[in-house]
């Protein structure tokens, strides 16, 4: 599987960025995947593998490379609840450093750069995230409505920004949420606004997860939830995506 480190130009800088796509050459359609906070890794690059084995073009930016190239912070090969806390403390303030308007200055750029590599097929594209990353993947989607055709998320605070926000999409939509990260009556008033929206979507609580079940390198980690989450994000990416 084709995989290379490339560099974003953005506004303020370079993005380095983590690109996977098939081996059999020609074009595919394009998915800008956002990490969770611990940001570009093998965990994530194996993940980005696996949907480019799917047919995609497959891109994860550093979101934080303002503050640094990958790795921002050094990593242990496991994240375990020992260490989380103490790493989460120094993510935290590069997190509220990456302001709203950082994230959308950064998403133009990363679209952009996606959408011109001669690897991507013409065509709208999806948005996938993780965590925080799901939070720009929402706010990427919300931003880009003639061409995001497709927004997942996964154990991200996708209602951070409120019910405008969710009424602005105008794309197909997965939420698929950790069982510690909102109530059902949590569910059942996001679900009510995307309800409103009039969008295409599944919401739903994934059975026995905690957040950060996607993330293999980590105590979280779910193998079911994440054949359950693949089991979402392919149809949804071949149902609208099928045409590019």
């Amino acid at each position: 599987m084709p995989s290379k480190m490339l560099h974003i130009p953005t506004e303020d800088g370079q993005a380095d960025a983590f690109a996977a796509f098939p081996d059999k050459g020609g074009q595919h359609p394009g998915v800008l995947m956002y990490a969770d906070a611990f940001g570009i890794r093998p965990a994530l690059r194996e993940m980005a593998r696996e949907l480019a084995e799917h047919g995609y073009y497959v891109l994860v930016p550093n979101f934080f490379y303002r503050q640094g190239p990958t790795p921002v912070i050094d990593l242990p090969e496991h994240i375990g609840e020992d260490v989380r806390p103490a790493l989460v403390d120094r993510f935290m303030p590069l997190i509220e450093a990456h302001t709203a308007e950082h994230v959308l200055s950064d998403a133009d750029a990363y679209l952009k750069f996606l959408t011109s590599q001669p690897e991507v097929s013409a065509g709208p594209v999806a948005v996938t995230g993780y965590c925080i990353g799901g939070l720009l993947a929402m706010r990427t989607a919300v931003a880009h409505p003639g061409q995001v055709a497709a927004l997942a998320s996964f154990h991200g605070p996708v209602g951070a920004d409120g019910p405008d926000s969710l009424h602005r999409l105008t794309c197909a939509v997965h939420f698929g949420h950790a069982e510690t990260d909102l109530t059902t009556e949590d569910l059942g008033e996001l679900n009510r606004a995307l309800d409103a929206a009039g969008v295409d979507y599944t919401s739903e609580i994934y059975p026995g997860t905690i957040h950060g079940f996607t993330m293999s390198d980590t105590d979280a980690y779910n193998p079911a939830a994440l054949q359950h989450h693949w089991d979402r994000l392919l149809p949804l990416l071949d149902r609208t995506l099928a045409g590019s």
